[in-house]
């Protein structure tokens, strides 16, 4: 739904629900997620609510994840060659 999200400048939740083989509640639910994220906005066109992404929440994510990704491949390579020393000398 993301990406779907990120291909138009804004869908209603039927319209994101078309390509799914999920029901309209069970779309509405995933966009309810997306929404308590921060991910979707949703805007009111008359009785029709539409859904933008914002993709801010994602990059924050993002670079979180960035900033832990070498900390950890350091702490597991170090734990690798641990490993590796220790089953030679067995």
């Amino acid at each position: 739904m993301v990406k779907r999200l990120a291909k138009v400048s804004s869908c209603t939740v039927g319209e994101l629900a078309k390509p799914y083989d999920l029901s309209l509640a069970a779309v509405s639910k995933h966009v309810k997620v997306l929404e308590d994220a921060g991910v979707v906005k949703k805007t009111r066109d008359g009785r029709t609510q539409r859904c933008r992404l914002d993709v801010r929440p994602l990059d924050r994510a993002s670079r979180k994840i960035d900033a832990y990704r070498d900390l950890w491949r350091n702490k597991l390579d170090a734990l690798e060659l641990y490993l590796e020393r220790e089953g030679k000398s067995r």
